[in-house]
Formats: structure tokens, sequence, C-alpha cells
């Protein structure tokens, strides 16, 4: 019988340290989602995870690291979840079906990534985060990457107007395309319902409307 080579110590070690790693960025993400990062203790993620204190200093300087951690997992897995869910935009039609399309998708994409934004909106509104000046640095990044992709998908959506004015009417209607999807995302919190779908249709016709009285204005 052939013999099956074991993979050597070192490689079960490392396979292991990235495991508990990642069960530790897990459970973190879904613990300071709901507590807060100020009501997270470092105890009730060693009850969460079932690992040893030490184990999270040891892939952790701090427990603001962990934060900072947390935070650039998140940003990466929802920015390329959004990239993933707008491949291949159908080519033509109007702005108002475009945007539906663009954010209908990036509604599902809220939906699945709900425990980043939570935390991403509570460590917004709040200061608990000022000891983790890393973290903070990353919360600002994802908003402005945030409204430059709003700015991207509404410029899409205008492009048959030319593509200086699609430019303007992006860069233009980005905030307010922003503060309607952080509105459905705290709409959808409260339960009521309704699904997120509908909010993005409203959205989407919003964002249409203004956009064509942009056009109109010059």
């Amino acid at each position: 019988m052939e013999k099956i080579e074991q993979p050597a110590p070192e490689a079960r070690t490392n396979r292991r340290g990235r495991r508990s790693r990642q069960e530790i960025l897990d459970a973190a993400a879904r613990v300071m989602a709901v507590r807060g990062y100020a009501g997270t203790p470092m105890s009730v993620l060693v009850k969460e995870t079932g690992l040893p204190k030490s184990a999270f200093y040891h892939h952790f300087e701090s427990k603001a690291g962990l934060l900072a951690a947390v935070m650039e997992q998140g940003a990466q897995g929802f920015f390329g979840a959004m990239r993933a869910a707008h491949r291949n935009p159908p080519e033509g039609g109007t702005p108002s079906e475009r945007l539906h399309w663009y954010l209908r998708r990036t509604g599902n994409v809220l939906e699945d990534g709900e425990d980043f934004l939570r935390l991403l909106l509570v460590l917004v509104m709040s200061r608990e985060a000022a000891e983790a000046p890393e973290a903070l640095r990353t919360v600002v990044a994802v908003r402005d990457e945030g409204r430059a992709y709003m700015a991207h998908m509404i410029s899409s959506s205008f492009q048959s107007a030319g593509e200086k004015t699609a430019a303007r009417i992006g860069e233009a209607l980005a905030p307010f395309g922003m503060a309607g999807y952080d509105g459905a995302f705290v709409a959808l919190q409260s339960d009521n319902g309704r699904p997120m779908s509908a909010w993005m249709d409203e959205l989407a016709d919003s964002l249409a409307a203004l956009g064509a009285a942009l056009i109109a204005a010059g």
C-alpha cells in the first residue's frame, strides 16, 4: 500500500494558526456588530470562540488591532461582493432601468453584509473606537470608496447623456445616493417587513428623477 505522507509539523501549525485567526476575526465581527466595540470585552470573544486569550494576543497586538483587522476584512469582502454583483451590466436601457439594475444588486450585497455594515455605522456615529485610529482610518476609507462606487453606478447609468454629463451627475448625486443607502439599511434593521428591494427601487427612481433634472438644467 502506498504510504501517505503526513504534512510536516510546521505546516500543520501554520494551518491551525490561520484557522484560529480566522475564527477570531469571524467571532469579533459577529459580536461587535451587535454589542459595539466598547461593549465587547475580550472575555466575551474568548467564550465565543473557545480559544484562550493568549491566542488573541498571538495574532493581534491589542483589541484595537483586532478591530482594525475586522474592518479591513469586512471592507475587502463587501467591495469584492459589490464588484461581483455588478459584473456584466446590461447594455443600453434608460438611466432609470440601469439604476434599478445596479441598486437591486447593491441591496442584495447590503443584506448579505449586515454585520460589517452595522459595525461600520456604529463606528461612524460614535467615538467609542477613538483608541483604534487604524480602524477609524479604515472607516473613512470605506466611506470614501462607497461614495466613489455610488458615483460610478450613477454615472454609468447616465452614459447616454455623454461622458462628461454622466460624470457630473454621478459626482453631484453620490452623497444623496449614499444617504439613501444608509437610510435603507437602518430601515431594514427596524424589521418592519418591507423588503430591501422596495427601498432600492425608490432610491433608483429618485436618482433617475434628480439626474434628469440636472440634465434639463444644463
